[in-house]
C-alpha cells in the first residue's frame, strides 16, 4: 500500500531546521490537496446519487476507524448547526465506539465483525447512504460495515488512498485520493487526513446544496444558537428580502426562527403558507420564491 510507503524525499526531515522542515511539510499538505482536484467527476456522481437516495428519508451514515474516523464524525456533526440537517438522519459507524474518538482503542480496527453488528445495531436501509472512509482502504472494520449497508440496500460510498483497495472495489462509488507516500511513513493523519478532509467537506457541502440547503450562497437552514448566528439569520433575511434589519428580525420571530420562512413571510405570506409552500418544494427557497412570484 502505497500509504505505508516512506517518502525517500523526507528521510532526513529530523535533520532538517525547522523553517525548512515545516516548508516542505507544508508542501506535501498542497500536494494532498491537489489530489482531491481528479477525484471530483467521482464525488460528483456520488453526490447525486446520495441526493436522489436521500431526498425524502433516509440517514448519512459515516464509516472508519481511528483518523478516518474522527475527520469524518467532524464532518457530520457539523450538518447540523450549519445546514439544519436533521440529527436523526446521520449517523457514524467508528471502530471501538466513540470513546475512540479520544483515545485509540487496540485492534478495534480490525473486527470486521463488529463493523458489520454496528450497522445491523443501526437498522441501515435502502433510503440510507454510508460513506466508508479508509486511508489504506483495508481496514476489516470499515469493509465490513461497507458491505453490511449494502447487503441490506444501502447506497454506499467508499474514500480511500489506495487504487487497487478492497473498500474502493466494494463500494458502489469509489473515490481515490490518490495521496501516496506520507513524510512519517504510515502517518495517514498527514496527507491522506488532509485530502479526505477536503473531500468529505465538498461532498457534504454539494450534497446540502442540492438538499435545498443553501440559497444563493447563503446557509438558510442554519440553526441559529447563540448570538452570532441569531445576528448572522437577521443579516441573511434582511439581504435576500431588501428589507431593513429590523424587519428581518420581526419576520424571524414570526417564522419561528425559521429563515426560510421568515423570507416567505416577508412576501406576504403567513406562516402555514410558508410551511406549506417550502414543502411542497421540498424545502428549496429557490423554487418556493419563484412561486410567490408567479401569483
Amino acid at each position: 500500500m502505497k500509504t505505508e510507503d516512506m517518502d525517500p524525499s523526507f528521510a532526513d526531515l529530523d535533520a532538517w531546521d525547522t523553517a525548512r522542515a515545516l516548508e516542505k511539510l507544508h508542501e506535501s499538505q498542497m500536494a494532498a490537496v491537489a489530489t482531491v482536484a481528479p477525484a471530483l467527476p467521482a464525488l460528483a456522481r456520488a453526490v447525486d446519487a446520495a441526493a436522489a437516495r436521500l431526498k425524502t428519508a433516509g440517514r448519512l451514515i459515516y464509516a472508519g476507524a481511528g483518523t478516518s474516523a474522527r475527520i469524518a464524525v467532524q464532518d457530520g456533526a457539523e450538518l447540523l448547526p450549519t445546514f439544519g440537517w436533521p440529527a436523526d438522519r446521520v449517523a457514524f459507524v467508528v471502530a471501538g465506539g466513540e470513546g475512540a474518538l479520544l483515545r485509540p482503542v487496540e485492534n478495534a480496527e480490525d473486527s470486521g465483525a463488529d463493523g458489520a453488528a454496528r450497522v445491523v445495531d443501526l437498522n441501515v436501509e435502502p433510503d440510507d447512504v454510508l460513506i466508508g472512509v479508509a486511508a489504506s482502504g483495508g481496514t476489516p472494520f470499515t469493509i465490513e460495515a461497507l458491505r453490511a449497508a449494502k447487503a441490506r440496500g444501502a447506497l454506499t460510498i467508499g474514500v480511500s488512498s489506495n487504487e487497487d483497495a478492497l473498500l474502493l472495489r466494494e463500494a458502489h462509488h469509489a473515490v481515490l485520493l490518490a495521496t501516496g507516500a506520507e513524510p512519517v511513513a504510515g502517518s495517514t493523519r498527514m496527507k491522506a487526513g488532509t485530502a479526505q478532509k477536503v473531500a468529505l467537506n465538498l461532498f457534504s457541502t454539494m450534497l446540502m446544496v442540492r438538499m435545498g440547503r443553501v440559497y444563493r450562497g447563503l446557509m438558510v437552514d442554519m440553526i441559529a444558537t447563540n448570538e452570532k448566528l441569531r445576528r448572522r439569520a437577521v443579516r441573511m433575511v434582511a439581504t435576500l428580502d431588501g428589507c431593513s434589519e429590523t424587519e428581518a428580525a420581526s419576520a424571524l420571530t414570526t417564522a419561528g426562527g425559521d429563515l426560510k420562512a421568515a423570507v416567505l413571510v416577508r412576501r406576504g405570506l403567513d406562516l402555514a403558507g410558508a410551511r406549506a409552500l417550502l414543502a411542497q418544494h421540498g424545502g428549496r427557497l429557490r423554487e418556493a420564491l419563484a412561486e410567490v412570484g408567479r401569483r
